[in-house]
């Protein structure tokens, strides 16, 4: 006679931004998969419109309305999809929570996977595109950025990571305990440790609608998340400034040498060296001052502690229930 298996508390955390196009039709892919699930587990929906200026709101209120395990988080504005896992994060309350994008491209059926491995002692599940089709700059520059992430980082992220994941509640408390301004969720799951667990995928189109990671918020995310997990950029500037410093006195030795051995009338007169000179040395401490002023910026922000999040409104039975510590205000 086998155990039954425990009935699980498994939350599921969507943000959407402008997202009126594919709601509807994201959250019927959704409930294909939980309803099922729903027959061995209890599955919460958190929906976070993250300051949509369309109809996404009043899209999200009608599912709310009509089915009370789905709770909707209105933000004041729109604070960014890092701020807006975090609010949902914040909210969740179930033994494991699953966070996904809501266009379509997290294909929903990886849930089922998720809980599985969940339940064979995993705490955290990440995933991993492994998209053959993806665009060929996308493509290489993501690249690119986790192998350089991981070479400076002090915990190694995986390439292709995204933040559909399965993460258990004691790695959700670790994450509440986390409250920086700017925030990289791929490196603080993988700071915070845990048993974890890659599952690959395939991305999928969008179901409808732009984008919303523009060039200009990729690059946001990929400094917040190199100035917030390491320090080796200022290592990197103080080397190249000690690089050029050994240059220049070396410099300075070979012109003595010719005036020692009377030879300096073989120098050639003129400004050009010590112009590159000059010009090297100040381009590197720009870089060095550059980079310090970076870091300062980001340590401003912090310093002035406020809420990474501010909820508006709330719709939903969940909604009766008070925040828990450390979550973003209500206004």
């Amino acid at each position: 006679m086998t155990a039954e298996k425990r009935r699980l508390a498994i939350d599921v955390v969507v943000p959407l931004y402008n997202e009126e196009q594919v709601v509807a039709e994201f959250h019927r892919r959704l409930m294909d998969v939980l309803t099922p699930l729903r027959r061995q587990h209890d599955v919460s929906i958190y929906y976070v419109n993250d300051g949509s200026v369309d109809h996404t709101g009043a899209e999200l209120a009608k599912l709310a309305a009509d089915d009370p395990d789905i709770t909707v988080l209105e933000l004041s504005r729109n604070f960014g999809h890092q701020a807006a896992l975090t609010a949902g994060l914040d909210r969740a309350r179930g033994d494991a929570v699953i966070t996904l994008d809501g266009d379509g491209q997290h294909p929903p059926e990886l849930i089922v996977d998720m809980v599985a491995l969940y339940e064979a002692g995993y705490e955290v599940v990440l995933t991993q595109r492994v998209s053959a089709d993806q665009p060929r700059f996308k493509r290489w520059t993501s690249t690119a950025f986790y192998r350089l992430l991981s070479a400076i980082a002090d915990t190694p992220i995986p390439a292709g990571s995204a933040d559909y994941r399965l993460v258990a509640r004691p790695v959700l408390e670790a994450l509440r305990e986390m409250r920086e301004y700017h925030r990289f969720l791929r490196g603080m799951v993988a700071w915070a440790g845990y048993k974890t667990v890659v599952l690959p995928y395939a991305e999928r189109e969008r179901l409808g609608g732009e984008a919303k990671y523009s060039l200009r918020r990729m690059a946001r995310l990929a400094s917040d998340a190199m100035f917030s997990f390491s320090l080796v950029p200022i290592g990197i500037a103080l080397v190249i400034g000690l690089s050029f410093l050994v240059l220049a006195a070396a410099e300075a030795l070979w012109v003595a040498s010719f005036w020692l051995s009377g030879r300096q009338h073989l120098l050639v007169p003129g400004w050009s060296s010590l112009m590159f000179m000059v010009l090297m040395v100040g381009g590197t401490l720009m870089i060095a001052i550059g980079l310090v002023g970076i870091y300062v910026g980001y340590i401003f922000q912090e310093v002035k502690r406020r809420p990474v999040y501010l909820v508006r409104a709330v719709h939903g039975s969940a909604g009766e229930r008070p925040p828990r510590p450390g979550d973003g205000r209500e206004s």
